[in-house]
């Protein structure tokens, strides 16, 4: 952070880069107060009520406005200003004069789903309120579910309401307001002109250091609360024979020192579970129900690991469910589900570029919950299966005869025999 010295003199004026609903209040309140503080938030608020009657840009005002404004000390409003910016909610710049002026802009929070399987955000809010005060803000968010398995879309598209007529072709507007939230920074993670001096420039080139690249060490360096001379050898064996260094290979570094260092423990995405909001509520007692429950309650570790036979699953088996956690931000169950389909449907192999391309389609479906991944699994399977009965019958029978567990003609919600419990056991028994 830049040491900056403000006066009550300098200008402000405030710029809404987003569009901010009652729900994004209540997720600053709820999730963003307990890390930043009520100050934080408090300007937070003042500088939206400061925006003109279209929500969009402030007039001009000073600083010392703002200080009579809200009752603080100019101090206290900068360190409540860089809480913001350091949690996302903010970005700041400045233009030196004789009396400098700064602009404010301002951004949505995180949606609930994506804040409670950050990386960093989730954990800190948990270590900030302890997990008592942490699973009743997850009840707060819990999504309601209702069974529609008996009931029919009969959902209209567009092109049954609406005829297109010919018309001007119009070009896309660029600048039309939208909801936009900041990502998460990391600066302070290395030193990178020490880590540089410390490598040969015959080993790598300074611009290999790009952006991507620094942002991804300095995050690496504080999930894996790795300094900048740990950090400097463990980049040195992650530089490949063109003398840049491998992402994956550096990941995987990182991980086996954390574990080195941490006993065989990590705090990787892969041992996180289904967040409790996006879970099934209780009660019902199908097979159907009951392998919701497994996939929502195990990690993708777990699972991988028990689909290996209780072996631990390889790095690149790892690194492939991490990317789908970290990269596609895809929730654990999902990736349970995901993970559970392809081995069964594909003779046990996880390909990565087949992984990620199912990854991808259920990332722009917007799948969330275990149920909506097992009823997209099944779909898509449906239509596979549609295919091969008329150009491939052999292999359609073959097919059919190694289908995930949820793959059933007719789900009944209703008491399973003991026949289907033993099976389910057996089920099971493969996954936890």
């Amino acid at each position: 952070m830049r040491n900056i010295t403000i006066v009550p003199a300098d200008t402000y004026v405030v710029i809404n880069r987003s569009v901010i609903t009652d729900q994004d209040k209540k997720i600053v309140s709820m999730l963003y107060q307990p890390i930043i503080g009520y100050t934080a938030i408090s300007l937070y608020y003042t500088l939206f009520d400061s925006l003109g009657e279209q929500n969009l840009i402030s007039e001009d005002f000073t600083h010392h406005h703002l200080m009579s404004t809200m009752q603080l000390k100019l101090e206290d409003i900068v360190i409540a200003r860089e809480k913001l910016e350091a949690i996302g909610l903010m970005k700041t710049y400045m233009k030196k004069d004789n009396i400098n002026q700064y602009v404010y802009c301002l951004y949505s929070p995180l949606q609930v789903s994506e804040f409670f399987n950050h990386p960093v955000l989730n954990i800190v809010l948990y270590n900030n309120i302890g997990k008592k005060e942490y699973e009743k803000l997850l009840n707060c968010f819990k999504m309601p579910h209702v069974n529609l398995k008996e009931f029919e879309d009969i959902t209209s598209s567009f092109d049954d309401v609406f005829k297109m007529t010919r018309g001007t072709v119009m070009e896309m507007e660029e600048d039309i307001t939208k909801r936009d939230s900041n990502n998460l920074a990391i600066h302070k993670g290395v030193d990178f002109s020490l880590i540089l001096s410390g490598i040969p420039s015959d080993q790598i080139h300074e611009k290999s250091f790009n952006e991507e690249i620094k942002n991804l060490i300095n995050s690496l360096s504080y999930i894996y609360g790795i300094g900048t001379l740990e950090m400097q050898g463990i980049i040195r064996s992650s530089i490949n024979e063109k003398g840049q260094i491998d992402k994956m290979l550096l990941r995987k570094n990182c991980r086996d020192y954390y574990q080195f260092e941490n006993g065989g423990n990590l705090p990787s995405v892969i041992y996180n579970k289904q967040p409790d909001f996006l879970k099934k509520p209780k009660g019902d007692q199908s097979k159907w129900a009951k392998m919701v429950y497994t996939f929502e309650n195990i990690t993708p570790y777990q699972l991988l690991k028990a689909k290996s036979g209780g072996a631990e699953p390889t790095d690149r088996d790892k690194r492939l469910v991490e990317g789908l956690l970290i990269d596609q931000k895809l929730n654990p169950g999902v990736v349970n589900v995901l993970i559970s389909y392809v081995l069964k449907t594909n003779h046990e192999q996880l390909k990565k570029s087949y992984v990620e391309t199912i990854a991808g389609q259920w990332k722009r479906s917007h799948v969330e919950t275990v149920e909506e991944a097992m009823r997209i699994a099944e779909k898509y399977h449906k239509k596979m299966k549609k295919q091969l009965s008329v150009s491939h019958p052999v292999e359609k029978k073959e097919k059919e005869s190694s289908l995930p567990a949820w793959f059933e003609k007719e789900q009944k919600i209703e008491e399973t025999t003991a026949e289907e419990v033993e099976e389910l056991d057996k089920i099971l028994s493969e996954l936890v």
